[in-house]
């Protein structure tokens, strides 16, 4: 699988039309979604004034990306990272972990602002 996996906060900057984000991105790059960020998306919708227009726009968003989901071999990527993470004292927020469990899996970039993600051994990441 080739192309580029968005953190949350790559995927606000994109639905917000920064332009730093946007001359970041090759047009060639295709996009990809953790499942975790669209929860992370509808979290933020859920806690918002306008719940309703806000569902919807991740709906759509969701619907209009591929959205790459969890399995078992994503929970085999989770633990390994927990625990090398552990063992460096160096913890990380889990759905931070689980976003770069599906990163690893699959062998793409992480697109993202986060430092944290530094600590996480064998995950290609690509600050924006």
């Amino acid at each position: 699988m080739s192309g580029k996996l968005l953190d949350t906060n790559a995927v606000i900057a994109l639905q917000k039309a920064e332009p730093d984000f946007l001359q970041f991105l090759d047009s060639d790059d295709e996009l990809l979604i953790p499942a975790i960020v669209i929860g992370e998306l509808y979290l933020g919708a859920y806690n918002s004034l306008r719940v309703s227009e806000n569902v919807k726009v991740v709906d759509e968003f969701a619907t209009d990306n591929t959205v790459l989901p969890c399995d078992a071999e994503t929970g085999k990527q989770f633990g390994q990272i927990r625990y090398q993470l552990k063992v460096k004292g160096r913890p990380i927020p889990e759905n931070d972990i689980w976003i770069a469990a599906i990163a690893i899996q699959h062998g793409l970039t992480l697109v993202t602002r986060d430092e944290h993600f530094n600590d996480v051994d064998g995950l290609q990441v690509e600050k924006w």
